[in-house]
């Protein structure tokens, strides 16, 4: 078991000292920093080697939960990993302590709150893709080839007019788009 510091700050002409001065008194024996932002969990390499790191019975210990995650969707993802890992959390500025059935509970509700706003923004997405396929919104990417271009390739192709890359380079395409298109018929 051991105890697992981790710090943040979001720009590189911040310091870091402050952070890790706190962690080292809360009994931290390993440590991981970084100078990054905080809006995307999986962007920031360090959290991600100290959530590799951590093992059962060990304790993640941050200053303030905004150094851990900026969005209760990335805080909820985050609880997931922990609590797979049998792995505790201290929170020191809001006394989040998963080590006690009440810290344990709080940190519970906070994953609930994450799991119900990705429900809601899952939902909202669905709904706004619904909407716009209604007004006649096409998603992916345009048609390389219109039907009669794509009737014309195929038919050259057929004959043995032309190779495949050959018919790459004259339409425009790719050399897997004209194997992609030849084989979907």
């Amino acid at each position: 078991m051991a105890n697992v510091g981790y710090a943040r700050v979001s720009s590189t002409d911040q310091n870091l000292i402050a952070q890790e001065d706190r962690l080292k008194l809360a009994g931290c024996e390993r440590m991981f920093a970084e100078k990054q932002s905080g809006k995307e969990a999986d962007n920031r390499h360090a959290l991600q080697t100290a959530l590799e790191w951590v093992r059962e019975g060990d304790v993640l210990i941050v200053t303030k939960l905004d150094r851990l995650a900026r969005s209760s969707v990335d805080l909820g993802r985050i609880a997931e990993i922990l609590t797979e890992k049998k792995v505790d959390l201290k929170v020191l500025d809001q006394e989040i302590d998963t080590t006690s059935s009440t810290g344990r509970l709080m940190f519970n509700m906070i994953g609930a709150f994450a799991e119900f706003e990705r429900d809601l923004i899952r939902d909202r997405c669905a709904e706004g893709i619904e909407k716009a396929r209604s007004r006649g919104v096409k998603f992916g990417a345009p048609k390389k080839l219109s039907a009669k271009q794509l009737n014309a390739l195929k038919q050259e192709f057929d004959e043995g007019v032309m190779a495949r890359s050959a018919l790459a380079k004259k339409y425009g395409v790719s050399r897997a788009t004209v194997y992609r298109l030849l084989t979907s018929s």
